[in-house]
């Protein structure tokens, strides 16, 4: 059986003086997909459609990566001073591109700002700092520590319970802003014993959707955090194949 092509978003970084625009991804994100029997494929950020739905239709699921922070102005919100937002054509791209992926009903995998922006792309929103927001949360952004973690509780039957079980487990924390009203399909998987949402996954009817606050692509992510990526490359061949048999 051919291994599942895995489409994955890029980072833009503008042009600065004499220094080109440029496109990149940390190496975590595809060197996950490979592990787990996957072929992961760069996408850049494409500015016609059709070429995107071109794109989209010579691969089988799609990983959205993490990076800076969403503009909250493009869904009505007020830009809180601590955000550092990405690069305009990137969010233009992401945003085009997750909605896409949602009517597609493709297979999707979102981490960090990724999960923020499948949340809101299905009708949730966000919290835009948490120590504002939520005063008595933990900290999720150490600037001494970047390796700082925190435990997990987790909703009993879900993917996130299939791939941590029991005991002790701890994540990787590593942002400001949050989960906060969930869009609507969806359950919150795990969370921070503060509240804070740190997985959702999809209860859409035939649809594979789930998100991670943090990120179990990075150098500071355990084994057993990169099983994730194991249960998103099974979804996607399973969705494959029962696009063969519609076919």
């Amino acid at each position: 059986m051919s291994k599942p092509i895995i489409g994955i978003n890029a980072d833009f970084v503008n042009a600065n003086g004499d220094k080109p625009s440029f496109t990149y991804v940390a190496s975590g994100y595809y060197d996950a997909i490979c592990k787990v029997g996957g072929i992961p494929l760069i996408i850049p950020p494409l500015e016609n459609d059709e070429d995107l739905e071109q794109v989209l239709d010579r691969v089988e699921g799609v990983l959205m990566v993490g990076g800076a922070d969403l503009d909250p102005r493009r869904d009505g919100w007020m830009l809180h001073p601590s955000i550092r937002p990405l690069a305009p054509r990137r969010e233009n791209f992401d945003r085009r591109l997750m909605r896409i992926v949602a009517d597609r009903r493709m297979p999707v995998f979102g981490i960090g700002a990724g999960m923020q922006l499948l949340n809101i792309t299905m009708g949730g929103n966000l919290l835009l700092h948490i120590p504002e927001d939520r005063p008595a949360a933990l900290p999720h952004l150490d600037p001494i520590d970047p390796a700082h973690r925190h435990t997990l509780e987790l909703t009993p039957g879900s993917l996130m319970e299939r791939v941590y079980g029991d005991g002790e487990l701890r994540v990787n924390s590593m942002h400001h802003m949050g989960l906060d009203e969930v869009a609507e399909g969806f359950e919150v998987t795990a969370r921070c014993p503060d509240g804070i949402v740190e997985a959702i996954e999809s209860r859409i009817p035939d649809w594979f959707a789930i998100g991670t606050q943090f990120h179990p692509e990075a150098p500071t992510a355990s084994a057993l955090d990169r099983r994730i990526f194991e249960e998103f490359i099974d979804a996607v061949k399973e969705s494959a194949a029962a696009m063969r048999l519609v076919a």
